[in-house]
């Protein structure tokens, strides 16, 4: 349970990437404790009221949402956008059907799964772009 630096108020989901009451995006703002919500020092190394560290869950704007779109634009056939936001298993998979392709594409099928996964990552990068995938592999959101 997170509460947002801000204003105090709780956050609807872990998942929430910004404050439904004052729009700041989670883990910006000095004023209230991340973890019990009550307000704290920003000069506080920890809360005096849970004891918790006085800083955010996760880095803010760790990853560029930029660079994750065009790399999915560009090479997502490979997964390399994947690899970037930590998401392995799914960059794993791109890779590997883009290389089972080239070989395979003397028989037509190759070039079905080249062509698969070069929408599959465009289609992606578009996503990141729009929005519609904002967090990394750990869950931070994605920065500008």
């Amino acid at each position: 349970m997170y509460f947002c630096r801000s204003c105090g108020a709780q956050y609807v989901t872990e998942e929430a990437v910004m404050c439904v009451k004052c729009g700041v995006p989670k883990g910006q703002g000095e004023e209230y404790c991340h973890h019990c919500g009550q307000p704290v020092s920003n000069q506080a190394v920890v809360c005096l009221n849970c004891g918790v560290l006085n800083q955010p869950p996760f880095p803010i704007g760790g990853k560029s949402k930029t660079a994750a779109g065009i790399l999915g634009i560009l090479l997502g056939c490979f997964g390399v956008h994947n690899f970037y936001l930590g998401y392995t298993a799914r960059a794993v998979v791109q890779l590997c059907l883009t290389m089972a392709g080239i070989p395979l594409s003397c028989l037509g099928i190759g070039a079905l799964m080249i062509f698969g996964a070069y929408v599959w990552g465009l289609v992606e990068g578009i996503l990141i772009l729009a929005g519609k995938i904002s967090t990394d592999g750990r869950g931070a959101p994605l920065g500008n």
